[in-house]
């Protein structure tokens, strides 16, 4: 599935993208693609405990708020910027 595809599903279904996938900032933020919101993941595939505990951080600081943003949640910090 093509990235452009990837979002149109997440429009369709009203879902936040969680993704490694660093193109979806280009998409969403150069070529202007409407997305109800992305979580891109930069924490090492091999610290799969590190990458839940993260994940759940990011969760219980933005709740709902996912939706509007995009975050960046890596090792030690999260940064997230409204779309």
């Amino acid at each position: 599935m093509s990235d452009t595809d990837v979002i149109a599903l997440a429009l369709r279904e009203n879902r936040i993208l969680l993704t490694d996938d660093k193109d979806f900032g280009d998409l969403v933020f150069r070529r202007r693609q409407a997305v109800p919101g992305v979580v891109l993941m930069r924490v090492a595939p091999e610290m799969p405990k590190l990458k839940s505990q993260r994940l759940t951080a990011a969760i219980e600081r933005y709740g709902n708020e996912l939706f509007g943003r995009y975050v960046v949640i890596e090792d030690s910090r999260l940064r997230s910027r409204m779309l």
